[in-house]
C-alpha cells in the first residue's frame, strides 16, 4: 500500500484511543448543544445569553461527567452479560441523575427561573435517554475497535504464516537443490576414477596417442560438466551431444571394440530433461557389457516420442541379465543407476519411470520414460 502522509493531529487521532474519545466527546456534546439551541432556546423564545450559556455549560458538564463513567463501564467489560447489563444500567441511571442535578442547578443559578425541582422528572428522563444513547454509542465503537483489532491480529497471523510457509518452501527448495547438486556431482568422481584407470592402462601399454586424445576429450567433457547447471534442464539434443563427448573418451580407450548408434527423433530434440541423466546409464553399459567382452560391442541410444511421453533408451548387445522379466530400477547395480533413480524421484516424482530389461535379440536395455514438456518439471511436494 502507498504510504499516506497524514497531518499529525489525524495520525494521533487514529493511533491514540484517548484522543479518539475526547474528539467524539466534543462532537457529541457540541451536537447536543446545537440541538438544544434550536429545540429549546429558539422554540421557547429564550435567546438571552443566560439560557444559551446554560445550554453550553450543561454540555460541558455532561462531557466531564461521562469521563469517569467511561472507566467504570470499562471495568464491567469482562463481566458476564447479566452482571454487565445490571452494572451498566446502574451506572447510567446514577450518572444521568447526577447530570440532571448539576444542569438543573446551573439553570437555576444562571436564570431567573424558580421552583423547578418539583419537575425534576422532566429533567431526569431526557438525561437517561441521552446517557443511554451515549452508552450504546460507546459500546458500538468499542466492539468495532475490538473487531478491527482482531482483524489486524488475524491478518498479522496470516502474514506470519505466509512468511513462515515461504521460508519453509525456500528451505525445502534449498535442500532439494543441495540434494540434486550432490547427486549430480557424485557422478564426477565415479566417472573420473574409471577414466583415470583407463588412462593409466593406455600409458602403461605405450598407447600415448590414444591417451593424449583421451585427455583432450576428457577436458572437453569436464568443461561441459562444470558449465552445465544441475538444477536446470537441457534439451535432448544437448544431452546427446554431451554423451558423444563422453563416448569419444571411451572410444579412445576401447578403439574399434566400441561402436555407437544414435537415433534421435526430431520431434523430441528440444524436449527438456535433467542434464547428464543418461551418462551413468551409458557408463554402466560400457562397464558391464562392452569392457568384459574381448570383441567389444555396440551401444545404441534412442530418444523417441511414444504415447505423449519422452522415451530414452540405452541398450547394448552384451550378455544381459539372468532374469528376462522387466525389473524396476531398484534392482539395478552401480552408483550411476541408483543416482539416476534418486534424481528422477526428486525431479519428477511418480511422473517418471525407469526400467531394466533384456533385449529380445540379446543384451540389456535401460528405458527412461519422462513427461514430455518444454521445461524441467519439479516434483510436487507430497
Amino acid at each position: 500500500m502507498p504510504v499516506v502522509n497524514r497531518h499529525p493531529f489525524v495520525r494521533r487521532l487514529i493511533e491514540n484511543r484517548d484522543s479518539q474519545f475526547w474528539f467524539l466527546q466534543f462532537l457529541g456534546w457540541s451536537g447536543l448543544s446545537v440541538i438544544s439551541y434550536f429545540s429549546l432556546n429558539l422554540w421557547y423564545d429564550q435567546p438571552e445569553l443566560s439560557y444559551v450559556a446554560h445550554n453550553l455549560l450543561q454540555s460541558l458538564v455532561g462531557a466531564l461527567v461521562t469521563w469517569p463513567m467511561r472507566y467504570l463501564i470499562k471495568r464491567c467489560w469482562d463481566m458476564s452479560w447479566l452482571r454487565r447489563l445490571v452494572s451498566v444500567a446502574f451506572i447510567v441511571l446514577s450518572f444521568a441523575a447526577l447530570w440532571s442535578v448539576l444542569r438543573l442547578s446551573l439553570f437555576l443559578l444562571l436564570t431567573d427561573e424558580t421552583n423547578l425541582w418539583r419537575d425534576f422528572g422532566g429533567w431526569l428522563f431526557p438525561s437517561i435517554f441521552i446517557f443511554l444513547c451515549w452508552t450504546a454509542l460507546y459500546h458500538g465503537i468499542k466492539y468495532y475497535q475490538l473487531a478491527q483489532h482482531e482483524h489486524a491480529v488475524l491478518m498479522q497471523m496470516a502474514a506470519d504464516r505466509n512468511e513462515q510457509s515461504m521460508r519453509l518452501a525456500q528451505a525445502e527448495a534449498a535442500a532439494r537443490a543441495a540434494q540434486l547438486t550432490m547427486l549430480r556431482y557424485q557422478l564426477n568422481p565415479h566417472f573420473l576414477f574409471n577414466t583415470l584407470n583407463a588412462l593409466q592402462g593406455l600409458v602403461a601399454t605405450g598407447a600415448n596417442t590414444r591417451a593424449s586424445h583421451m585427455i583432450a576429450e576428457l577436458g572437453h567433457f569436464l568443461r561441459y560438466s562444470l558449465q552445465s547447471d544441475s538444477l536446470h534442464s537441457v534439451s535432448v539434443e544437448q544431452e546427446i551431444e554431451a554423451l558423444q563427448m563422453y563416448l569419444s573418451i571411451e572410444q579412445a580407450r576401447f578403439g574399434e571394440r566400441l561402436s555407437v548408434r544414435v537415433d534421435l527423433d526430431p520431434r523430441v530434440a528440444q524436449a527438456q530433461i535433467p542434464s547428464m541423466i543418461l551418462q551413468p546409464v551409458v557408463e554402466n553399459a560400457i562397464k558391464y557389457a562392452i569392457a568384459p567382452s574381448e570383441s567389444g560391442g555396440t551401444l545404441e541410444i534412442n530418444a523417441l516420442l511414444e504415447d505423449g511421453m519422452l522415451v530414452l533408451t540405452v541398450s547394448d548387445d552384451g550378455p544381459g541379465i539372468a532374469d528376462t522379466e522387466d525389473l524396476p530400477i531398484s534392482s539395478g547395480t552401480g552408483v550411476g543407476l541408483r543416482n539416476i533413480r534418486e534424481r528422477l524421484a526428486n525431479s519428477y516424482g511418480a511422473k517418471a519411470a525407469m526400467y531394466i530389461a533384456n533385449r529380445g535379440d540379446g543384451g540389456l536395455m535401460v528405458v527412461i520414460r519422462l513427461p514430455l514438456s518444454g521445461a524441467f518439471v519439479q516434483a510436487e511436494a507430497s
